[in-house]
């Protein structure tokens, strides 16, 4: 398998279904659709969406298809896609771009891009709710809205981003840096991998096998980055490089330097891929997926 087919033709699914499911920016509320839409469909990986998809077919998928996992596929990104806009915004991380293009505050200003992101959020568990879409049974749906809403939250992606707000411009230990990164984006990762798992019907050992790889990559992702922050140009990343140090943030590199953040990001991906040791071929994409998480370049 060959990783970079497998991510286009699953970002392509993914993007066929927004369709499906997000309004289009028209009637009364169109502006505030536009503004919404406007940053979900301004580029990405889909790389939550894909691990959702990607842990399913791992499990083997018999008691879910993709179809009927797209719509949880979809709400995963809704909520990515939230948080994206609202760190963006001048009391978060105060940044002009993002995918190489304008932050939604930059056009629609900043109450219309706290709105979009409100608007995300709930247009998610909308998705995750709705019986309608897909043929999830009641109780799997009830757990991964449950896993969903324990990882964006206070306890998770929020609570992160609070800690990351917080301890700018201070010393802290390393240890407040690994619940930094593990709650402000690794939770959502986690959360994305153990809710194609739970709606493919994996018994508890893989579903702990699953969390295992879920919390390595999602570690790593954070710590990848770290690293890109430091090292890729703003071209490369499609927002501003070198944020993190102006921003007085704590970061891999700071406390180890280039090199050993590289290390250290191979080996927690390392551990990632043999988290999933009982798994057969069918988890191969979510061992490219680490791969690919290591070695990406924005």
């Amino acid at each position: 398998m060959e990783i970079k087919s497998y991510l286009n033709k699953q970002k392509g699914l993914v993007e066929d279904s927004f369709n499906s499911y997000i309004p289009a920016a028209e009637g009364v509320f169109q502006d505030h659709i536009k503004a919404l839409r406007y940053s979900l469909f301004a580029g990405g990986k889909r790389i939550r969406p894909i691990l959702c998809l990607a842990a399913a077919s791992a499990v083997g998928g018999e008691t879910a298809t993709e179809e009927d996992l797209l719509p949880i596929a979809c709400a995963l990104e809704c909520i990515h896609t939230y948080s994206l806009i609202h760190d963006d915004l001048p009391a978060m991380d105060n940044d002009e771009l993002r995918r190489g293009k304008p932050t939604n505050h930059m056009l629609y200003g900043e109450a219309g891009a706290i709105l979009a992101g409100d608007g995300l959020l709930t247009w998610a568990f909308d998705l995750l709710s709705d019986t309608t879409y897909g043929k999830l049974d009641p109780e799997k749906r009830l757990r991964i809205i449950h896993v969903v809403a324990r990882a964006t939250g206070s306890q998770g992606m929020v609570g992160g981003q609070a800690l990351d707000i917080a301890h700018e411009n201070t010393t802290f230990p390393f240890a407040t840096l690994q619940t930094i990164h593990r709650s402000k984006t690794g939770a959502l990762i986690t959360a994305s991998v153990l809710a194609g798992g739970i709606g493919a019907g994996a018994n508890a050992q893989q579903l702990d096998s699953l969390k295992s790889y879920g919390d390595q990559i999602g570690l790593a992702f954070q710590i990848v980055d770290d690293l890109l922050n430091a090292t890729a140009t703003t071209e490369q990343l499609g927002k501003a490089a070198g944020s993190d140090v102006e921003l007085g943030k704590a970061t891999y590199p700071a406390y180890f330097g280039i090199e050993e953040t590289r290390a250290r990001a191979q080996a927690t991906v390392e551990k990632a891929k043999t988290a999933l040791a009982e798994f057969d071929n069918k988890a191969e994409p979510l061992r490219l997926l680490a791969d690919y998480i290591y070695t990406r370049s924005h």
